[in-house]
């Protein structure tokens, strides 16, 4: 411990983490440099200025990650259509390199040789940290207070609070029973009811979407407009990365799109029950794989639905910083070359619905695929030999008297 000179913390400024202030400034006897990200998390980061500050802290870091984390992990992302055992749009997963990253340019800045986070020794998140930490920064050095303190309670987090005069902000209302995560792409929801994977979800535990019995009963259409892969406009107005994402959420919870409530496999071995909002990641999903319909080849776009799986599971269990990821990366970039045009869809009662997509580089060609006469585009007589030559293999292994029932 005494080799610890100086370390960065990821700093939210609530209970948790003021605590490991404190906890790191007596265990290690170190100064502590804390670092908030603004992620689009719709909560005033600020504060944690002060409260830093209060407690020593004489480097804070606030930074608004906004932009990158939409334009250089979300958008990747969605480019390779990721989803996570079938269902999780990974919103907290994809949050954590950056803040790794970002842990690590801060380390480099201010000479510091540790980080430290505020992740619980049974989830995901120390996994994803850690790997991306020290991918970037090898010989660096990392605290992980629940690994090491005996604070596994809230009891016994307020408790040393208290001890340590260690300003808590408490607001006079019942606290929420979940443990929850929010950024541009998600909020989840853990803990509380949702330990028991057989009780409903409470209604009143959503705050970015209305239920679909209560939202609107008129659609709303949208347009996307597509540039490379990414959306780059919302009904012909440009907007940023994280403006779309940020519009796209506003419009799919007020109609009750994007909600989740799954039982997922955690990297460390356990299973966990999670509900996730994802209103404007819900919409982005179902868009880009509309304009994908039309203006990719088909056997690229099923090589891209093979390794997908396998890209998703890198990104859960925080291997974004791996060669193996950098390496999926390019090849689907390089499959979005002409991934462009407009998705038009209908957005109605927790519903997305495509109604419609063009684009100068579709390889729909209505002259073909038409049940009119093709005059000629298309030799249906062709269809025979290509239908012989692909039973070829089973009509020899039945001549041979294999049986296949």
């Amino acid at each position: 411990m005494a080799d610890v000179n100086k370390v960065v913390l990821a700093y939210s400024g609530g209970l948790d983490t003021s605590v490991i202030l404190k906890w790191l400034q007596d265990t290690y006897n170190c100064e502590v440099v804390t670092f908030t990200a603004d992620l689009g998390q719709g909560e005033e980061v600020e504060p944690a200025r002060a409260k830093a500050k209060a407690m020593g802290v004489k480097e804070v870091y606030i930074d608004d990650l906004r932009e990158e984390f939409v334009r250089d992990f979300v958008y990747p992302m969605f480019r390779a259509n990721t989803v996570y055992e079938g269902e999780y749009l990974l919103g907290t997963s994809i949050a954590r390199p950056l803040i790794a990253k970002r842990l690590i340019e801060i380390a480099n800045e201010t000479g510091a040789d540790a980080i430290s986070h505020g992740a619980t020794g049974k989830g995901n998140d120390q996994v994803r940290f850690e790997l991306g930490a020290y991918a970037l920064k090898p010989g660096v050095k990392v605290i992980a207070p629940w690994r090491e303190w005996d604070l596994l309670s809230r009891e016994k987090l307020m408790d040393y609070a208290a001890k340590h005069e260690i300003p808590i902000e408490r607001h006079g209302k019942k606290k929420s029973p979940y443990s929850m995560d929010a950024n541009l792409l998600h909020i989840s929801y853990e803990g509380g009811v949702l330990e028991d994977t057989w009780a409903e979800h409470e209604e009143d535990m959503w705050k970015w979407t209305v239920s679909p019995e209560a939202a609107p009963d008129k659609a709303t259409y949208i347009e996307l407009t597509y540039r490379a892969g990414d959306i780059v406009a919302i009904d012909g107005k440009d907007m940023t990365p994280a403006t779309v994402l940020a519009e796209l959420n506003r419009i799919g919870g007020e109609n009750g799109i994007g909600r989740l409530d799954i039982v997922e496999n955690r990297f460390v071995g356990m299973k966990s029950r999670g509900c996730y909002e994802t209103p404007g990641g819900t919409i982005m999903l179902k868009g880009h794989r509309a304009i994908e319909s039309i203006t990719l080849d088909r056997e690229v776009a099923h090589l891209k639905d093979e390794l997908m799986p396998k890209y998703a599971s890198l990104i859960y269990n925080g291997f974004w910083w791996s060669p193996e990821r950098l390496m999926l990366q390019q090849m689907i970039d390089a499959s979005q070359a002409n991934v462009n045009g407009v998705v038009r869809m209908k957005l109605y009662k927790g519903n997305v619905i495509i109604t419609g997509r063009k684009s100068d580089d579709s390889l729909f060609d209505a002259n073909i695929a038409t049940f009119e006469d093709d005059a000629g585009a298309y030799d249906q007589q062709d269809a025979a030999g290509f239908i012989k030559l692909n039973a070829l293999r089973m009509r020899i292994a039945a001549n041979k008297g294999r049986k296949l029932l």
